[in-house]
């Protein structure tokens, strides 16, 4: 059964922060250097400082993100919301020029033990999960939900939708730097926080980000486990804070993560394009509207990958999906009908001899001009433009216990760190 609860959130004091704006900040595993540095000098209480604290020398960094917050704590910068609720979520944001809304709650997600209902489709890395482990032990709360969907069968989503738009104002409210507009409702009736719980009891639960997170949840909920000896099931670190958000809305946007692949010197493009051409039918495009058009039209119905060299569009169409049968024989089915399968296998290991997960020379992306511009800067690079894998492909992958290539999907808008926390004592 899955089991969801509601909690009392640490929040942001407004009447000390006056600008939600420049204290918020996307997840840890999606900020970059730059970024960290920009966040870090956006305000003295921007959450970076604790949930991505700078490195210093003799300093231990996840000491200094607990003391950080306790110290907010007591100053009050951070408070304690009134009454245990779930939060009504809503995210309006642009894709191409058009207005999208993506609608979702946050609350608690128990951990199972057998995860039964519970379903990833990422592997995870232990470097990240050690950083994360090591903050958790220190901070003792869950500093950014896990971002999940659910089939929602019972119209869960739609009927807080209502619930919250019968006149109601956002208690939080405020335009990111992406120019996504974040407004957050609280849900802290009695009648409406069960009927939440019953409706999503006989829900599977599909992890779309944070499985880095849930992972160290789990961890850290074992050692908390062998540190008190008995336990009843329902402390705090038992559950983990959890976006929820389902399936069936066309605004839930899967974006791809696009590659780009630095050689050390000008590859021989008519060699390559020969190569490819025992796997796929090669197009030249010759404009860049018209190829974008086409790559993700071209999407809907068969296996095509863009290929950009020396200003130069192509479109590989994949001749033949048993091709992907007799190459990838070690993977289930939904597993192999990826595009970016066919990419890792096709293109990377037989033509071209790479390590999938070649991070010294490959670059990943989900902003496919930013990778076209990093491709005009150097003739030695090739990017390769993929479509987003579909919602319906990822919990297939999920449900058959297998794992979706890594740097495979990117949900966006990623959910804000810094709005609710979920302090565990």
């Amino acid at each position: 059964m899955t089991k969801v609860a509601p909690f009392k959130a640490v929040i942001y004091n407004q009447e000390k922060i006056k600008h939600i704006r420049e204290v918020v900040c996307p997840p840890y595993d999606v900020i970059s250097p730059s970024e960290q540095e920009y966040y870090h000098n956006l305000d003295p209480h921007n959450f970076i400082r604790i949930l991505l604290t700078k490195d210093a020398p003799g300093e231990d960094k996840y000491k200094t993100a607990a003391e950080r917050f306790n110290n907010w704590l007591k100053e009050q910068v951070l408070i304690s919301d009134g009454a245990p609720a779930f939060y009504f979520y809503s995210q309006q944001y642009y894709i191409k020029g058009e207005k999208r809304n993506r609608y979702g709650f946050i609350g608690l997600l128990r951990l199972e033990d057998d995860n039964s209902r519970i379903f990833g489709h990422e592997h995870t890395r232990l470097e990240p999960k050690e950083d994360r482990l090591r903050l958790i032990r220190k901070v003792k709360a869950n500093l950014s939900p896990i971002f999940a969907v659910f089939g929602d069968k019972h119209r869960i989503i739609s009927g807080l939708q209502q619930y919250c738009g019968e006149g109601n104002r956002p208690f939080i409210e405020l335009t990111d730097q992406q120019n996504v507009t974040h407004r957050l409702w609280r849900i802290d009736s009695q009648e409406m926080v069960r009927r939440i719980q019953d409706k999503i009891s006989d829900e599977n639960i599909f992890i779309a980000d944070g499985h880095h997170r849930y992972e160290v949840a789990c961890n850290f909920r074992e050692e908390m486990r062998k540190k008190l000896g008995s336990i009843t099931g329902e402390e705090s670190f038992n559950y983990i804070l959890c976006y929820f958000t389902n399936t069936r809305v066309p605004d839930l946007t899967v974006l791809p993560i696009h590659r780009l692949i630095n050689f050390p010197t000008a590859p021989d493009i008519e060699k390559l394009k020969n190569s490819l051409q025992e796997y796929f039918d090669l197009e030249e495009i010759k404009d860049k509207t018209k190829f974008f058009f086409l790559l993700q039209k071209a999407g809907n119905t068969e296996h095509v990958i863009g290929m950009y060299h020396c200003r130069r569009f192509y479109l590989l169409r994949l001749k033949n999906i048993r091709i992907l049968d007799k190459v990838i024989q070690d993977k289930q089915k939904e597993y192999r009908l990826l595009d970016v399968s066919a990419f890792n296998y096709l293109i990377l290991k037989k033509i071209l001899d790479m390590d999938i997960e070649d991070k010294k020379n490959i670059i990943f992306s989900h902003d496919a001009q930013e990778l076209l511009g990093l491709a005009d800067s150097s003739d030695s690079s090739i990017a390769f433009i993929l479509n987003p894998a579909k919602i319906n492909q990822i919990m297939a992958i999920a449900l058959s216990g297998e794992k979706m290539p890594s740097k495979s999907t990117f949900f966006y808008p990623k959910v804000l760190s810094g709005l609710l926390v979920h302090k565990f004592f």
